[in-house]
């Protein structure tokens, strides 16, 4: 961040140099994504009254008495090997007959950052944290979104947790959302858990590290297994979509890695799913209005079945979820080198998401790619402002 604010400051968005008087890679990048953030109407850098609100923010949110403790439960964060704005935990308790309680603790943000302040104003302007090769333009000061606010390993936050039970194939039988306090047993990343899960690599120390959290990882791994089955089943899309991360060495941009879907992000992908929907619903029993996160039916359905049939594969006339799945599962198995450029050209054909206010009594279109009705964005607070505000 410092040479997107060096930059700012000085008033003019050329990159600082490097010793030896080249200028790096890493500044280069910074400048222009900082150049380019101000053209679109975004602040890049956190105004003056922000900044002195967080200078009165000396601590976490503090937990009444009579809240909810959660702290003994084996609760980890799994997230990219760099994160540190973690939003979420979860943990597994299996139930009599094949039942099994999830439950995903969500950053308490608004603890902290209150309707109405330049903080959430500033966030509010922005509406999520901006991610660029060089830099990151958190949404909120990183002393609150890496720190205060986040659910960093070994500290007592605050949380709103998703309280799930669900069935051995994955149907959920009952939901509660509560206030709770939480604590990170340990902070994990997705390559090297999906490594472990998949039995090609070692357990990350920290699994060996605290006791039973293994048995407790690998419970949630099959009920993410069972819920994306069901999902699927009923017509959540198999889509394959490629995204490269910049590699630095020191301020030299080096290679870019492709980032791949994998058992670990798989779990955390379907327990937000589901926590996300269930919050939808719960908004919806207070007739409470809500923000929800919806993907129409495609507008583009012929084009579609135009290109499933030049692969003989047909479709029917009129938009189908099940069959559309049906169709990926096959062509992922007949030609797995062209998934990738399958899927994506019926992403763009699908079409994007957005968000839509869902009134009391309303009918929210759902979200077609997820197989889910009732969908919001409620658990990554400190990055996505509709979290924020839900």
């Amino acid at each position: 961040m410092k040479p997107i604010l060096t930059a700012a400051a000085s008033g003019t968005n050329q990159p600082k140099s490097v010793p030896g008087g080249q200028i790096s890679d890493r500044a280069t990048l910074a400048a222009i994504a900082h150049q380019a953030m101000l053209e679109r109407g975004l602040e890049p850098d956190f105004p003056v009254a922000a900044q002195k609100e967080l200078a009165a923010i000396h601590g976490p949110a503090r937990a009444p008495d009579s809240l909810r403790d959660l702290r003994q439960r084996l609760w980890a964060s799994i997230d990219n090997d760099d994160s540190l704005d973690l939003d979420q935990l979860t943990v597994a308790e299996a139930l009599a007959g094949g039942q099994v309680r999830i439950l995903v603790a969500v950053a308490d943000v608004d603890a902290l950052v209150q309707k109405g302040t330049a903080l959430d104003g500033h966030a509010a302007r922005n509406t999520t944290s901006v991610y660029t090769p060089a830099a990151i333009f958190p949404m909120l000061p990183a002393a609150l979104s890496t720190n205060l606010t986040s659910l960093n390993e070994a500290q007592d936050r605050l949380a709103i947790v998703a309280d799930m039970v669900f069935k051995a194939d994955g149907s959920l039988v009952s939901s509660e959302l509560y206030r709770a306090q939480v604590r990170n047993r340990a902070k994990l990343a997705y390559n090297s858990v999906a490594a472990w899960l998949s039995g090609t690599g070692p357990a990350p120390r920290r699994i060996a590290e605290v006791p039973g959290l293994d048995e407790n990882l690998r419970l949630q791994d099959r009920v993410a297994q069972g819920l994306t089955g069901l999902r699927h089943h009923h017509g959540a899309l198999s889509l394959e979509s490629r995204e490269s991360q910049a590699v630095f060495a020191g301020d030299a941009l080096a290679t870019l890695e492709l980032d791949q879907t994998n058992r670990a992000t798989q779990l955390i992908e379907e327990f937000m799913v589901a926590a996300n929907a269930v919050t939808a619903r719960y908004l919806a029993t207070k007739n409470f209005p809500s923000l929800r996160r919806v993907l129409r039916d495609p507008v583009r359905w012929a084009r579609i079945v135009e290109l499933a049939a030049q692969l003989q594969e047909p479709l029917p006339a009129t938009p189908d979820a099940v069959a559309l799945e049906g169709f990926l599962t096959r062509r992922r198995a007949a030609a797995p080198e062209k998934f990738a450029d399958l899927s994506l050209s019926v992403i763009k054909l699908i079409g994007r998401g957005e968000y839509a206010l869902d009134l009391p009594g309303g009918e929210a279109p759902g979200h077609c790619a997820l197989a889910v009705k009732d969908y919001t964005h409620s658990t990554a607070p400190n990055r996505r402002f509709p979290d924020v505000i839900t």
